[in-house]
C-alpha cells in the first residue's frame, strides 16, 4: 500500500519556488500597469520613431509632469522596455529610446505582434474588482458595461490584426463551401453576431467584394465604435456594411443570411443555446455558422498550459461574472471546450457540428449547419 504523504509538512523547495513565482508575477503586474500609463499618456507614440528623449523633452511633448515622467522612463529602462543612451548622465539629461521591435508590439495596431491591449485588459478587469467580489458572493454577475472602455476597446484592438490579416485570407477560405458562396451570385448576405468594434465585419467585406455584411451587437457603445471605425478606416465599404444594436431573435431576420459568424463571443453569452437557436433561424437554405472561440484543452488539466492559465484568468475576473448577469445564465466562462460547444449546438438543433482544421495559436474554429 502506497503511503499517503503528510500534506501539512512544508517542502522548502516548493515553498521557495512559489515565493519566486509570486514575486515575478507582482513585477509583471506593475510593468503591465506602467505600460498602460505609457499608452494612455501618449508616451509610446512620442517614442515610436526611435529618437531619444529626455524626461523634460517627453514631458513637454506630452504636457505631463517632468518628475513623474522621469520616474516612468527610468522604470521602463530598468524593466528593459526602453533603452537608455547614458545611464550615468544627470537624471534630467538621460536620453531614452524605444527599439523598433518593442515599438511594433506597443504601437502598431495592425501587427499580429501587437500586445499592448493586454495592459488595457488588466486595467479593465481591475476596475470593477469590488463588483466581482460581490458577484462571487451573490452569483448575480457583473454587467459588461462595468468593465469600461478599456476592456471593450482592448478586446477589439487585440483581435483586429488577426481579423485584418487572417479572416479573409486563411480562416474563411479554409471552408470551400463558405468561400465559394461568398464569392458567387446572387450576392451573399452575412451577419456578424456580437461584432464588437466591427473589425471582423470590415474584414469580411474587404475580402469578399460581392457580399453584404451586417454587424449585430447588444452593446450600444460597441456599435458606435464600429460605425466610427468603419467611417474612419474603410469609408469605401459603407455601402456594403451596416451595424445594428439589435436582438438577433427578431423574426424579420429569419431565413436571411448565407453565413453567420461569431468571433470570441459565444462563451460570453448568458444563454448560448438560445442564441444559437436564433442564429439557426437566421440562416438561408444551405447557410452556415462560422464560430471562432478559445482554443481550450479538450478537458480540465492541472497544472495547465500557459494559454489555458490565461483563459482561466480572463474567465474568473471577467467572462464568467459578465456571463452571469441574466437569470438562468449558462455560466459558460472563457474556457469553452469543444465538447461543450458541440453540446450547445446539438441542443440548438444543428444537424452538423464540425471542428475545423484551421491552425491558430489561441482560436479554434467551428462550422455549424442546420440541415
Amino acid at each position: 500500500m502506497i503511503p499517503i504523504p503528510d500534506r501539512t509538512v512544508v517542502d522548502p523547495d516548493r515553498r521557495e519556488a512559489f515565493v519566486g513565482r509570486l514575486f515575478a508575477a507582482l513585477i509583471g503586474t506593475f510593468e503591465l500597469f506602467s505600460i498602460y500609463l505609457g499608452h494612455r499618456l501618449g508616451f509610446y507614440e512620442a517614442l515610436r520613431d526611435g529618437r531619444s528623449v529626455t524626461s523634460p523633452g517627453l514631458a513637454g511633448q506630452t504636457q505631463t509632469d517632468e518628475r513623474q515622467v522621469r520616474e516612468w522612463l527610468e522604470q521602463q529602462a530598468a524593466a528593459g522596455i526602453l533603452e537608455v543612451e547614458d545611464a550615468a548622465a544627470e537624471p534630467d539629461a538621460r536620453r531614452f529610446w524605444l527599439s523598433a521591435a518593442h515599438a511594433e508590439v506597443l504601437t502598431d495596431e495592425r501587427s499580429l505582434f501587437y500586445l499592448l491591449p493586454f495592459a488595457r485588459f488588466a486595467a479593465g478587469m481591475a476596475r470593477p474588482m469590488d463588483l466581482v467580489i460581490e458577484s462571487f458572493r451573490s452569483g448575480k454577475g457583473v454587467a459588461w458595461a462595468d468593465y469600461g472602455v478599456d476592456f471593450r476597446e482592448g478586446q477589439a484592438a487585440q483581435n483586429r490584426p488577426a481579423f485584418e490579416h487572417l479572416l479573409g485570407s486563411e480562416w474563411l477560405p479554409a471552408v470551400p463551401a463558405i468561400n465559394d458562396r461568398l464569392r458567387s451570385d446572387p450576392p451573399a448576405r452575412v451577419a456578424d453576431v456580437a461584432c464588437g468594434a466591427g473589425w471582423s465585419t470590415v474584414a469580411i467585406a474587404r475580402a469578399y467584394p460581392n457580399a453584404t455584411v451586417e454587424g449585430f451587437d447588444l452593446d450600444g457603445p460597441s456599435i458606435e465604435l464600429a460605425r466610427a471605425n468603419l467611417a474612419t478606416e474603410r469609408p469605401t465599404l459603407t455601402e456594403r456594411i451596416s451595424f445594428r444594436e439589435a436582438d438577433i431573435s427578431d423574426p424579420a431576420l429569419a431565413g436571411t443570411y448565407d453565413l453567420v459568424t461569431i468571433f470570441e463571443a459565444l462563451h460570453d453569452m448568458t444563454k448560448p443555446v438560445e442564441a444559437l437557436v436564433a442564429i439557426r433561424k437566421m440562416l438561408a437554405p444551405g447557410g452556415s455558422v462560422f464560430i471562432g472561440d478559445e482554443r481550450t484543452e479538450a478537458a480540465f488539466t492541472a497544472p495547465a498550459s500557459d494559454l489555458e492559465r490565461l483563459f482561466y484568468g480572463f474567465s474568473v475576473l471577467c467572462c464568467l461574472p459578465a456571463g452571469l448577469v441574466d437569470d438562468g445564465s449558462a455560466g459558460t466562462g472563457t474556457v469553452l471546450r469543444a465538447s461543450t460547444l458541440e453540446r450547445y449546438a446539438r441542443e440548438a438543433g444543428y444537424a452538423t457540428v464540425e471542428v475545423l482544421s484551421i491552425d491558430h495559436d489561441s482560436f479554434r474554429f467551428y462550422r455549424l449547419q442546420a440541415e
